[in-house]
């Protein structure tokens, strides 16, 4: 079954409303800083809302989104998808939900996020784009071509000092998905990243 045949509408939400941001670009980026600011400014404005993150992400705070500078707000742990469909569900009605780490998610996050953006909720998510390898990242690039609005930002290569897209793994295995930070990645520009997988090819 189809996500969108799943989800129960909020009530009481103004016609229209629903839409889907996406804030993407490399680690050290911004990203949970801008969702976060995002998310504080519907606070002011008194409007129901939650904010989630995938069960995998423990680096800084089991319950909270942090960002790597430290700045946190309380969160729902999920293991998937479908379980953030069925808590939103199974809650009152939200105007705004905020998805972080949004790469961590299984596949079906864009039906999910889409359903919930099409019975009027704002569904702001934020996530690397990219991997280590440099290849499109989980669900991203779906969630990208979906979303009426797309913020891309980007980290200051530590190499050159100019803008950086890619996020370069310094330390750890193999495995698409390994929990770090500045102890295990570095943002770089193009032509400093390839030189370093030419390096690590070498």
């Amino acid at each position: 079954m189809h996500a969108t045949d799943q989800f129960t509408a909020p009530s009481g939400l103004p016609a229209g409303e629903g839409r889907l941001e996406v804030v993407c670009g490399p680690m050290f980026s911004g990203k949970t800083e801008e969702l976060l600011r995002r998310i504080r400014r519907a606070q002011i404005a008194n409007l129901p809302l939650e904010l989630f993150k995938p069960a995998t992400d423990i680096r800084y705070a089991e319950k909270e989104v942090v960002s790597h500078d430290r700045n946190a707000m309380p969160s729902t742990v999920v293991a998937s998808s479908q379980a953030l469909l069925q808590h939103v569900n199974a809650g009152p009605p939200l105007a705004v939900v905020g998805v972080d780490e949004a790469q961590f998610f299984d596949d079906g996050l864009p039906d999910v996020c889409s359903a919930m953006a099409d019975r009027g909720i704002r569904v702001i998510v934020a996530g690397l784009d990219l991997d280590y390898e440099g290849r499109p990242f989980g669900p991203m690039p779906l969630l990208l071509a979906l979303a009426e609005e797309v913020t891309k930002l980007h980290a200051v290569c530590v190499e050159t000092g100019r803008a950086a897209h890619f996020s370069h793994r310094i330390s750890g295995g193999d495995n698409q998905v390994e929990l770090g930070a500045q102890d295990r990645y570095i943002p770089l520009a193009r032509h400093a990243y390839v030189a370093a997988k030419e390096e690590e090819n070498s």
